[in-house]
């Protein structure tokens, strides 16, 4: 048994594997409308994968959009390199900008999705040059994380991960979830998954992201200015009870690229598998307006 919405949630998309300069990209294409009227591409945060956008792929198919969900490189079933710094926003977004190429060779626009650390790298292929007709930032800030238990955990996790490797960096980030306020057992399929990609990804790329996550500089104001050029618009979305960049932070950086902002209620960092009706509201009436 699973939660009501998660990682496992059903869904009609079919894996497939997209080019890569590292390598295949792992992605969760579709389903495919009969006449879409964009495609929209997902990109992951820090730890995460494709499967986040498990609860989210079907209604935006029903809405008219293809969604292509990714593993970035390093991540669960994408190979990337041995270099953490291949793992920065902007390499990164590098191999983003290129897959928003890709799709967008079929003629169809293609808007742009990231989720935490997956909304640093989108805005790394904004900068790269990405042909997106519009942004989406989940859960995403403006800079490095603030002070807070995220980014204590990346201080204390960077050692171990060095030291002992992946699977003890999550035994460690288990522990540390048991001991949160508002922990909650996970059932035991959902469990075994999420260890299994964590342990999964490379340990270049999760210490790579996570070294970014405590360096990025506030980028905000190059962002505006490369979406005001493409004359792409964006939107900025956080949970009501995130705990990674407050909203706050994320309000302030919606106003910095005049971009509407809005908040999903009942959730927090993970709007896509805690409340994946709320945020779906905000997101297919926004991309339907973009596209007239």
């Amino acid at each position: 048994m699973t939660a009501a919405f998660s990682q496992l949630s059903p869904h009609g998309a079919r894996r497939v594997e997209l080019p890569g300069k590292y390598g295949p990209i792992a992605a969760l294409s579709g389903p495919e409308p009969a006449e879409p009227r964009a495609t929209v591409l997902l990109v992951p945060g820090y730890t995460g994968s494709k499967e986040d956008f498990a609860p989210l792929l079907d209604d935006i198919a029903a809405a008219g959009f293809h969604p292509v969900a990714v593993d970035l490189p390093g991540q669960y079933e994408s190979p990337g390199p041995a270099d953490e710094t291949a793992y920065l926003p902007g390499p990164l977004g590098e191999v983003v900008a290129d897959l928003v190429a890709t799709l967008a060779g079929d003629g169809r626009p293609v808007l742009l999705l990231g989720h935490s650390y997956g909304g640093l790298v989108a805005r790394g292929a904004v900068l790269a040059g990405a042909p997106i007709a519009g942004l989406t930032l989940l859960d995403s800030g403006p800079e490095k994380l603030p002070p807070g238990f995220r980014l204590s955990a990346l201080d204390v996790g960077e050692p171990l991960l060095r030291s002992r490797g992946v699977e003890a960096a999550y035994a460690l980030r288990e522990e540390i979830s048991a001991r949160t306020p508002g922990w909650v057992a996970l059932a035991e399929e959902l469990r075994a998954f999420l260890r299994a990609r964590f342990v999964a990804s490379t340990a270049a790329g999760l210490l790579g992201m996570a070294h970014a996550l405590r360096t990025e500089p506030d980028r905000v104001e190059e962002l505006a200015a490369a979406l005001a050029a493409r004359k792409a618009p964006a939107l900025v979305v956080a949970g009501e009870r995130d705990d990674a960049w407050t909203v706050d932070q994320q309000k302030d950086m919606a106003r910095r690229l005049d971009a509407p902002f809005a908040v999903v209620e009942h959730a927090a960092h993970s709007p896509n598998t805690e409340n994946p009706r709320g945020l779906l509201d905000i997101l297919l009436t926004e991309w339907r307006s973009w596209l007239g």
